[in-house]
């Protein structure tokens, strides 16, 4: 099971006590229990179906009209949302502890089956491909209803050029189980069985307490913090060195046998964006370094009275701040006032997450570090995991996955195949819901020191979205290219990280003995590669969409629902056109590169 849409991970929020109710998930909507009959029922249907399928429809989609056709492609439709249904409640079930072996057991069981079942479906994909254009064009001219389904045909078809022998995808999905699959299956439970021992903690801590440290008041917290984790993470650093090994390699076998052209065209061709738009993207945003993290982190060192800082001062909070925790009910309000302000609507769709057990909100023994939106199906609905500890940060991690969980629901009317979204447009609403958070908290703020805290905030949040996102894509690339040339040891990828760091965080940093290895707890380069760049891109998009609003942008609103709405029915250019933006005008990453900037010049406005 792939990491579900998520929040960068580049740093934890803080500890924090009496936080009130945190809500579990109730997983129920999904299935009862494990045992259930329900859950029998699905593996016996989907089981029985997917050879149904294979048996009606193998070696005769060439000569299916339209009608015939389109009954072909709802059925495997709704093979999806069964095999979807299922395996989200095995993995759902799996995040909420990582380290229960029956958890584990119960999820990788599920897997094999529905991994054997759903072979005989392979031939779907190659035999639709091998249509020839004129005649799909014809049968869709004549089907509006199969028609519709053209935005997955599209995406089918472009992986034409690289698509294998029927054999060799068969044998390909059938060894999943025991490939990537196996080596996610084992960087998720080392890294939630971690435990770090911070000087001045009395008890060992996880990854996400340990993490949550480095955003402590207390320097030397934050210091002992950052040496735990790079004291652990060295102990481990040959097995984090022998899953990238091994699923890069993994990676450029296959990409090879495919002829993809680089290791991310296989990201481009899924996000269904263009590999100039990335480019384009990545261009700008390492361009606007000096003007962005260097020149920020720079006004930071001065405000925290230091000559340089360390890696455990990049998410301090300022001298200025003054501690506080946020109880679960005042976060709930938070956010669901400022979906509210922007349109009721958008309140109304949240509430249910709140009401109905679709959060998982409380840090616990083994439960999956971060947080994510887990769209599930269709027929269901999303649900969020938190790890929520308290700080006005966590405030906007819920914003952010409750602008998933909305874009989710929203899209769900387009169907299965046609409700999920592209990573790049993914990030929309949830970024989209924390600069509604933001911009409500900031318009509230009381005095000068209150702005400046929630500016410098929202600067940092930016900075780990957009900067620290392109320096882990530039990592990625580097990383890929050179396993291409042979095995890389830990120093190699130590190395690699290094010379990703200086050059996005700037000249205010010392990076202590250690830092080097902390590429290894980063679970985006495991469970999908390529993946950090949509975080850049959905910020980018978000700002400039932000601009538009504030610009007074006629019913705005409306035309915002219709992009959730459309989920991956739509190309970006098309969704973007009703704002007045193309994503693929080199110039349009410098309009959300410089609210960023607009924001530090504020800062340093404050310093007169």
């Amino acid at each position: 099971m792939t990491l579900p849409l998520s929040r960068p991970v580049f740093d934890a929020n803080a500890h924090g006590g009496g936080l009130g109710d945190l809500p579990d998930w109730d997983l129920r909507d999904l299935y009862p229990a494990t045992d259930a009959p329900e859950f029998a029922r699905d593996m016996d249907w989907l089981e029985k179906a997917c050879a149904d399928f294979a048996a009606r429809y193998e070696g005769k989609l060439a000569s299916l009209d339209a009608a015939a056709l389109l009954d072909c492609v709802q059925t495997y439709e709704q093979i999806d949302v069964i095999a979807g249904r299922i395996m989200s409640f095995a993995g759902l079930r799996y995040y909420q502890n990582t380290m229960d072996s029956d958890r584990a057991k119960f999820m990788a069981d599920a897997q094999d089956r529905i991994t054997t079942f759903t072979t005989p479906l392979v031939f779907f994909s190659l035999e639709f491909n091998r249509l020839e254009d004129d005649h799909l064009s014809r049968l869709m001219a004549a089907n509006a209803a199969l028609a519709r389904y053209n935005p997955v045909f599209a995406r089918m078809r472009a992986m034409r050029p690289h698509q294998l022998s029927d054999e060799l995808e068969k044998f390909l999905h059938d060894n999943s189980v025991v490939g990537a699959s196996a080596w996610n299956k084992l960087f998720d439970e080392t890294m939630a069985g971690l435990m770090f021992k911070v000087a001045g903690e009395e008890d060992e801590l996880n990854l996400e307490a340990t993490l949550n440290l480095l955003t402590d008041t207390d320097r030397a917290k934050r210091e002992a913090a950052a040496r735990a984790l790079a004291e652990v993470f060295d102990k481990h650093i040959k097995l984090f060195a022998r899953v990238h090994n091994t699923l890069a390699k993994e990676k450029e076998v296959e990409d090879r046998w495919r002829k993809m052209p680089t290791p991310q065209t296989g990201r481009h061709l899924s996000n269904h964006v263009e590999p100039e738009v990335v480019e384009a993207l990545r261009n700008a945003v390492v361009a606007a370094y000096p003007k962005l993290s260097h020149r920020y982190y720079r006004l930071k060192a001065k405000w925290m009275g230091l000559e340089r800082l360390q890696v455990w001062d990049r998410n301090a909070p300022l001298p200025i701040e003054t501690p506080r925790t946020v109880d679960w009910d005042s976060a709930t309000r938070m956010v669901l006032d400022a979906y509210g302000a922007f349109d009721p609507r958008m309140a109304d769709l949240a509430k249910p997450f709140f009401e109905k057990g679709w959060i998982d909100a409380g840090v616990k023994p083994g439960k999956a570090p971060g947080a994510f939106a887990h769209p599930t199906v269709t027929a269901v609905h999303p649900y969020v995991m938190l790890n929520y500890l308290g700080k006005p940060r966590d405030v906007m991690t819920l914003a952010h996955e409750l602008g998933h969980g909305v874009h989710q629901v929203m899209a769900a009317g387009q169907g299965e195949l046609l409700s999920s979204t592209p990573l790049t447009l993914a990030e929309t609403a949830s970024v989209f819901g924390e600069m509604l958070t933001f911009r409500r908290l900031l318009d509230g703020a009381k005095t000068k020191a209150e702005r400046k805290t929630l500016l410098a905030g929202k600067v940092e949040d930016m900075i780990n979205t957009v900067v620290r996102q392109i320096a882990f894509y530039d990592f990625e690339c580097k990383l890929h290219a050179a396993r291409r040339e042979g095995e890389l040891t830990p120093d190699d990828i130590n190395a690699l990280w290094m010379s990703v760091q200086a050059q996005s965080l700037g000249d205010a940093f010392d990076f202590m003995d250690g830092y080097e290895t902390f590429w290894a707890y980063i679970p985006h380069f495991v469970h999908s590669p390529f993946y950090v760049y949509a975080y850049a891109f959905g910020d980018g998009l978000v700002n400039a969409l932000y601009a538009a609003y504030e610009g007074g942008l006629p019913e705005f609103q409306e035309k915002y629902f219709d992009m959730l709405k459309a989920g991956g029915s739509k190309h970006h250019k098309e969704l973007l056109a009703p704002f007045g933006l193309d994503a693929s005008d080199p110039t349009f990453w410098d309009k959300g590169l410089s609210m960023i900037a607009g924001f530090i010049d504020e800062l340093e406005a404050m310093e007169d």
